[in-house]
């Protein structure tokens, strides 16, 4: 039963990568934004259970700029699909747009609330 089991995660992720392996550069490099915003929330998560979180809004405003920012990459990419059926008539310039001014209004947010 194991073997199945192993067999099946293998074909999955098979499946998975050749799929992957025909997105488009585009969708892969917000991608791989995405991925690093949420690896660097991931580290200063860890680094504020290491050391402490003295200024605790800074930490808060670190994480949060970094979550913020995947969520928006996320939408980004949700929009720039071509695949994607409900935005097929937005331009992907109007939806790069929105998320540089997302990004912008979060960030003024979160500076905000560095005080």
């Amino acid at each position: 039963m194991a073997r199945s089991t192993s067999k099946d995660a293998q074909a999955l992720f098979h499946s998975l990568r050749s799929a992957y392996v025909a997105t488009p550069s585009s969708l892969k490099i917000i991608d791989l934004y995405v991925g690093f915003a949420v690896f660097t929330a991931i580290i200063q998560v860890v680094y504020m259970a290491v050391v402490g979180s003295f200024p605790f809004n800074s930490f808060l405003s670190g994480v949060l700029s970094c979550v913020g920012t995947a969520v928006l990459a996320v939408c980004l990419r949700i929009q720039v699909n071509k695949e994607n059926k409900e935005f097929k008539d937005l331009p992907p310039e109007r939806a790069f747009a929105d998320f540089v001014l997302c990004n912008l209004v979060l960030h003024l947010v979160i500076m905000n609330f560095l005080g």
